[in-house]
């Protein structure tokens, strides 16, 4: 290996090649580098370059519990360029660059704040030709009308997606919802068919036997509906702040990330067709924890597909 490679190495998801050197890959990782949404700490901006460091402990990254190891089948696309003054000029950006490599790909997108979720909604919506189940790790319901008198930001992305029929109600999931809210806002998805496990309903639920219910309830609820393909949409602020510091709205009272892990590793048998993993901000990440456990979800998330794949 050359210099020049072993230090784009370095700078990559677990140390894999760029995609430029393996562009045949099934898996790929991609930064979208954005923080123009946030509404209390920004810094989420930083978060793919702290997730692909904090990836680096993972070694060979042979998974413990899929005993798979992403590395081989995973190339990293880097961060993708786009303007950052302007949530309309990034979307613009990010949609045609998403659309070709969610074609060529299972993607893994690392944010960056919540508002880049919606404009890859839209191109998994138009590749599929159908609206998306989707898993939605979270503190906060994202189903406001408007971003602080603005149209659209980290906050209403969930509201658009289901207005623009990017996603089936009946099979929009939501997990560890906890924050201040109103009625309508926090049972906008409950009130439209979908499910919702709020942190207080988890509390004290770590080990597959003790969310069998939850875990049961999601395939039970997909299988229903014909299995349709599901996106894994995972805010860093699910977990509590003890966990996850890091991140520009933290909430008390959050998941730990062993139910996380759980939830993880028990879903990956369903078809999932992408993720992503946003709102790690580095500049309030003691000790790297929340960079260390998004590393960890997207590498565990990349093993259960793989997993699945070779079944």
């Amino acid at each position: 290996m050359s210099h020049f490679a072993f230090l784009c190495d370095l700078a990559t998801f677990l140390k894999v090649p760029a995609r430029d050197a393996l562009p045949a890959a099934p898996y790929c990782v991609a930064g979208v580098a954005w923080d123009g949404a946030t509404t209390n700490r920004p810094g989420a901006r930083f978060g793919p370059r702290a997730i692909r460091s904090a990836s680096h402990m993972l070694c060979d990254a042979t998974h413990p519990l899929f005993d798979v190891s992403p590395i081989g089948a995973l190339a990293d696309a880097g961060d993708l360029p786009l303007p950052n003054t302007s949530i309309d000029g990034m979307r613009a950006a990010l949609q045609p660059a998403a659309a070709q490599l969610i074609r060529q790909h299972h993607m893994a997108w690392l944010g960056g704040d919540h508002s880049m979720t919606l404009p890859l909604l839209r191109e998994y919506r138009a590749w599929l030709g159908r609206p998306l189940a989707v898993i939605h790790f979270d503190a906060h319901c994202d189903t406001w009308q408007d971003h602080f008198g603005e149209p659209s930001g980290h906050g209403t992305w969930v509201h658009e997606a289901f207005a623009e029929g990017l996603v089936e109600p009946a099979c929009f999931v939501q997990v560890g919802i906890r924050s201040a809210a109103v009625r309508e806002a926090r049972d906008y998805v409950p009130d439209r068919g979908g499910l919702l496990f709020s942190a207080r309903e988890l509390r004290g639920l770590e080990s597959p036997a003790q969310l069998a219910p939850v875990l049961a309830a999601v395939r039970e609820r997909l299988a229903a509906h014909g299995m349709p393909p599901v996106y894994l949409s995972l805010d860093i602020d699910c977990l509590d702040p003890a966990f996850a510091p890091g991140t520009g709205t933290p909430e008390p009272g959050g998941l730990s990330t062993n139910q996380v892990l759980t939830m993880l590793e028990e879903w990956a048998g369903l078809p999932f067709v992408g993720m992503d993993c946003v709102e790690v901000a580095p500049p309030y990440d003691h000790a790297e924890l929340a960079s260390s456990a998004a590393a960890t979800f997207v590498w565990s998330y990349l093993s259960g597909c793989l997993a699945r794949a070779a079944r």
